[in-house]
């Protein structure tokens, strides 16, 4: 790859564009060029080490949260490795608080390399449109892991009497249990699922 050819996906990679995107611009810029999609994903990784630096990724995602103020826990296993770790948007907050009667929740098994559940959060405004409320990585489906983050989630409404009227989620039994304990009321028969998955 030539040297412009490396600049350029190094700005298309940090603009969040696909690499088959990226691939096509390439091509449009130079007809003869010679990239291939696997050097386009391998500069992409170079680039994303390069902003790393010596930091982890679990480091450098922690420098992020904080760089861009974003509402985050976590916490650790064995005092060094973090087991959990949930994080909500600022803007996302102040919507959880206008909008707190209707919220979404369900597990995303095995769609990352860790192989982590992801917990996502999802709210509903009062004109039937949805928001992303938060997300949580958990090492686990327990019910322990998943009280943690209903409680961390109930820690970004502002007031107690704000808290969310009902929890639609699926039959996933961890997260009825979990919801159940900490006595939220809780809605997870199988047509209201059905009704709200068009509009997820």
């Amino acid at each position: 790859m030539t040297k412009d050819e490396k600049t350029i996906i190094d700005d298309m990679t940090k603009s969040m564009v696909k690499p088959r995107n990226i691939l096509l611009t390439l091509n449009e810029h130079n007809a003869n060029s010679c990239t291939t999609i696997k050097q386009i994903y391998n500069a992409r990784s170079a680039y994303r080490s390069s902003i790393r630096g010596s930091d982890t990724e679990m480091q450098h995602l922690m420098k992020l949260l904080e760089w861009d103020q974003y509402i985050h826990w976590h916490r650790l296993k064995d005092e060094d490795v973090v087991c959990d770790i949930f994080w909500c948007h600022p803007d996302a907050v102040k919507l959880c608080n206008a909008c707190n009667l209707v919220f979404l929740i369900d597990s995303i098994y095995k769609t990352n390399r860790y192989k982590l559940l992801l917990l996502d959060f999802v709210g509903v405004t009062p004109t039937g449109m949805t928001f992303s409320a938060g997300f949580t990585y958990l090492e686990g489906e327990c019910v322990n892991n998943v009280v943690w983050a209903l409680e961390r989630f109930r820690g970004i409404f502002l007031r107690r009497d704000a808290l969310p009227g009902v929890i639609v989620t699926d039959r996933d039994l961890a997260l009825m249990n979990a919801v159940y304990s900490l006595s939220v009321h809780t809605c997870c028969a199988g047509f209201h699922r059905q009704e709200c998955q068009g509009k997820m």
